[in-house]
């Protein structure tokens, strides 16, 4: 399973990197700023508990400040979106994000500066 992780997270950190620069290049927003990738609804009481894991074991992190990240959960999907200081952060986060038990999915909207 660890296998299967890393290849998601590697071709999530791809796709990420590709659409910021196309978005970047054209000043058209990427396809994950739409509204079919934005959380619907109200959080459940389960997706509340997952939201907070996950904003916990971020807020934990030391090596990078990961404080401005905004996690909503709906359905066992996490929802990243805020500023973080670099990539490596980007793709810091996303890697602590899977450690969480219980997340199914990871929609990381993310975006890099200051």
């Amino acid at each position: 399973m660890g296998i299967v992780k890393g290849i998601i997270l590697t071709v999530a950190a791809l796709t990420s990197t590709v659409l910021i620069g196309c978005e970047a290049m054209t000043g058209k927003p990427s396809p994950q700023e739409t509204p079919m990738s934005q959380p619907a609804g109200v959080e459940t009481p389960q997706d509340a508990t997952l939201s907070k894991a996950v904003k916990e074991k971020l807020l934990a992190e030391k090596a990078v400040n990961l404080s401005r990240v905004i996690v909503e959960t709906r359905k066992g999907t996490v929802y990243l979106r805020g500023l973080v200081p670099s990539l490596d952060a980007r793709e810091r986060a996303l890697k602590i994000v899977w450690q969480v038990t219980g997340v199914q999915v990871v929609e990381n909207q993310l975006q890099i500066g200051e």
